[in-house]
């Protein structure tokens, strides 16, 4: 490989992990910040509630309208508008200090997170056709980075820089997004091979929602999303029922932090595994058995639960964004992950509902948490979808 191919490469690479970085930057800015929102803007907890849900709510929503971008203008073009959408409207969250613009603003971001979302599979297949294990991880990897730095970095050290200043913290948080939009205008390829390789697309972006594969994929992913929402919103009631109040910070630190050295791990590893059934029905059988532990076993135990399901989420993570750039078609792509997300985070938002009316029927948190492990065991069922190696036929093939 000549040195300016490697550069090339590189470069690519860090686009990839800094579009990864900008799907969760400014979603979890919201966090750390709710005690001032509360003071500021006299925000109710289920203010908070609905707040909290937008981006997931968009997530879903804006997946398709992703989709036909992609087919309409092309993978960079709508990478650069989704890019653009989540940094102006995660900015603009501070311009009025009133509730409803806050919302709306929410709602602006979410849809541009959602759009990067859609993309993100289209452009492996297209910058990386034969490391698209490889790829999906780095950019998983900044997409649970970008989880843990405003969480872990704005209340010790950018609240203080910046005169406690919720509106200057959300300018903050949307700068990382605009530099990334402006890199890709400078370093991303033009209207050559990935615009040619992907020219096709244009043809069709509604999803097929007849395709079994869809609703597999969407499924397997929707329970790991599932998993990973319902658990941080619920855990700390669930510690505090327990009788260990104080391990609430503990335990969602391992959840979340536990993430991160399974997206470094997969780094090597996802290019051999994202193909193999026994990678997903081994994290999906580890997910049932951590839901498990932290249901039946106390005190320190639901912490280390809390770390291990956080890591084996992050595999199949990893491995199900690969999915859709492996068994679809260059030109399905696009189709296939907008219907993969519609669907995923649909079964999140759903689950969450879920859990909270059986906690409240049942008064028993262990009622609440049984949905929860019973998603492990979803995978599991569902493992098998990776053995349909073949490529799917092109949309043009199926006419």
């Amino acid at each position: 490989m000549s040195p300016e191919s490697a550069d090339r490469r590189l470069t690519l690479f860090v686009l990839l992990w800094l579009s990864g970085a900008c799907l969760r930057l400014t979603v979890l800015a919201i966090p750390p910040l709710v005690p001032l929102l509360h003071a500021d803007l006299h925000l109710s907890e289920t203010d908070i509630g609905w707040l909290s849900s937008l981006p997931p709510m968009l997530f879903a929503i804006a997946a398709v309208p992703g989709s036909l971008l992609i087919s309409r203008f092309g993978i960079v073009p709508a990478l650069l508008l989704g890019l653009l959408l989540n940094a102006v409207g995660a900015a603009a969250r501070g311009a009025i200090a009133d509730a409803a613009f806050l919302y709306a603003a929410t709602i602006a971001m979410g849809a541009g997170v959602s759009i990067v979302q859609t993309v993100m599979p289209s452009l492996v297949r297209a910058w990386f056709p034969q490391r698209i294990g490889l790829a999906t991880s780095v950019y998983a990897n900044g997409l649970l980075v970008g989880e843990i730095l405003p969480v872990g970095l704005t209340i010790p050290l950018i609240l203080p820089l910046l005169h406690g200043s919720w509106r200057l913290d959300f300018v903050f948080w949307s700068a990382p997004v605009l530099a990334t939009a402006l890199l890709v205008i400078l370093c991303a390829p033009g209207r050559g091979a990935a615009a040619k390789a992907h020219a096709v697309a244009r043809r069709r972006w509604w999803p097929d929602w007849r395709d079994p594969l869809i609703w597999r994929l969407g499924l397997i992913l929707g329970s790991v999303n599932a998993t990973y929402f319902v658990t941080n919103a619920f855990l700390p009631d669930f510690v505090t029922a327990a009788g260990r109040p104080d391990l609430v910070s503990s335990a969602l630190t391992a959840l979340n932090v536990g993430q991160l050295p399974a997206s470094f791990l997969m780094l090597p590893l996802a290019e051999r595994l994202v193909m193999r059934p026994w990678a997903y029905a081994s994290t999906g059988l580890l997910s049932f058995v951590s839901v498990a532990g932290m249901m039946l076993m106390k005190g320190l135990w639901i912490v280390f639960w809390s770390g291990l399901l956080g890591f084996t989420g992050a595999v199949t993570l990893i491995l199900a964004l690969a999915l859709p750039s492996m068994l679809s078609a260059p030109d399905d792509v696009h189709r296939t992950t907008a219907g993969m997300f519609t669907i995923s985070y649909g079964c999140a938002m759903a689950l969450s509902v879920i859990v909270g009316r059986l906690w409240d029927f049942t008064h028993r948190p262990i009622a609440g948490f049984a949905p929860v492990a019973l998603c492990g065991l979803v995978i599991v069922a569902l493992a098998s979808t990776v053995k349909r190696v073949g490529r799917q036929p092109s949309t043009s093939d199926r006419r």
